[in-house]
């Protein structure tokens, strides 16, 4: 089974692939989004989950995503018809990265993705090139919420504390008008919704050949959160405004 499936699986029960929950994702997407009738970009969209929720109560909202999984964009598709908003909604395969438009956005979203572009910086550099003039930035990103051990470095990288996160957004030209910090309910929900349907899966499965592989990732992966990286990783996200356009 390949990652892409495996990553599927697991979030079946927690489709934003992060640790937020609904009330937090309706906060934030409030802050991104004040007129409604916004043009959305997600880079590294996934299966587009923040721009179906957006489009889903915004009918006069436009959005656009990016991402390199045809499989996530399949079900995107899927669910956007299902939701009855794919007139709405386009997407494409490809690299967040080199993804290129002629028409600005009024905001850009990448939660979880700043390793598509190596870093929370040059994600902002990327954002801001996408961004029309008094738009604003949607992004999250991870951070140590206390000192890492080495295996949780080797897991995530060199990440910064919170305050130094912020510092060195705020140093790059951004306001912070809104923001939230995964509680950690979040952060405990997101990590036993994954591993727990991954291995529902296996053990609903047990004839597949995949099964095994399933549950052995599954438990491997829960044991790497429990004693790896639980008490140091946070998560941010901050709606940005640019200081000066």
């Amino acid at each position: 089974m390949s990652r892409e499936q495996i990553s599927m699986i697991a979030h079946a029960d927690h489709p934003i692939k992060s640790p937020l929950d609904d009330d937090s994702v309706s906060r934030l997407l409030a802050h991104g989004l004040p007129r409604g009738n916004e043009r959305v970009l997600d880079l590294g969209c996934g299966t587009a989950e923040w721009l179906l929720r957006a489009l889903a109560t915004r009918p006069d909202l436009h959005a656009e995503g990016v991402d390199v999984s045809d499989l996530s964009l399949t079900h995107a598709r899927r669910a956007a018809s299902r939701l009855g908003v794919e007139e709405r909604l386009v997407l494409h395969h490809q690299e967040a990265a080199d993804f290129t438009s002629s028409q600005p956005y009024d905001l850009v979203i990448s939660i979880g993705a700043t390793h598509a572009f190596g870093g929370l910086l040059p994600t902002l550099a990327a954002a801001r090139s996408h961004l029309a003039p008094g738009g604003r930035v949607l992004i999250g990103e991870s951070f140590w919420d206390r000192a890492p051990s080495p295996e949780a470095v080797e897991m995530f990288g060199d990440l910064a504390d919170l305050g130094t996160t912020v510092d060195h957004v705020v140093a790059d030209g951004w306001t912070p008008v809104h923001g939230h910090v995964s509680t950690r309910s979040e952060l405990d929900a997101y990590e036993w919704a994954c591993w727990g349907s991954l291995a529902s899966w296996a053990l609903d499965h047990p004839a597949d050949p995949a099964g095994a592989q399933v549950l052995e990732t599954a438990n491997a992966q829960r044991s790497q959160w429990l004693h790896g990286y639980r008490d140091s990783f946070g998560f941010l996200c901050l709606v940005l405004r640019r200081t000066s356009d």
